[in-house]
């Protein structure tokens, strides 16, 4: 009986974190109505090594937030490990959350893959943040892990 109540209460608690983390996700991550980057492919960014928008019957959902893909082949191996392919920060700008800790809203065509990961960057108004990011990349990069942490904690 105990190890029954034992088994229920850690399964119970399980459910609960994943959906406090979910809902925190979607409050905290830049999504239009729970889609992320915009629509575009994650897998692509490292496979095409391009920004390539997805197609809206071909979807997956990671902790709340809605991929899109332009393959099969691409949702398939995002399934196998969609971590590996999420945009850092919850997909704002990796220099704003470096430099200001803040949320700006980036052109999912203007990227970087660092070290296996996926940022993304604001580029509008004759002002492209990745050319900025790549003067400091190393210390921008720490201050923005730092920073997103105390967000989406």
């Amino acid at each position: 009986m105990k190890k029954s109540i034992l088994i229920l209460f850690v399964v119970l608690s399980s459910t609960i974190s994943f959906a406090q983390s979910a809902t925190k996700r979607v409050k905290e991550f830049n999504l239009e109505n729970k889609v992320a980057i915009q629509g575009y492919d994650p897998v692509s960014y490292f496979t095409q090594k391009k920004a390539v928008k997805g197609k809206k019957e071909l979807t997956a959902s990671y902790e709340g937030a809605t991929y899109n893909f332009s393959s099969q082949a691409n949702k398939e191996t995002f399934a196998k490990n969609p971590s590996g392919y999420e945009p850092q920060y919850g997909g704002w700008c990796a220099y704003a959350m470096g430099a200001k800790g803040e949320k700006v809203e980036v052109d999912p065509e203007t990227f970087k893959i660092v070290n296996g990961k996926l940022f993304l960057f604001y580029n509008a108004y004759f002002n492209n943040t990745l050319k900025s990011w790549n003067k400091d990349e190393a210390n921008l990069n720490k201050k923005a892990d730092a920073n997103w942490k105390k967000i989406i904690n």
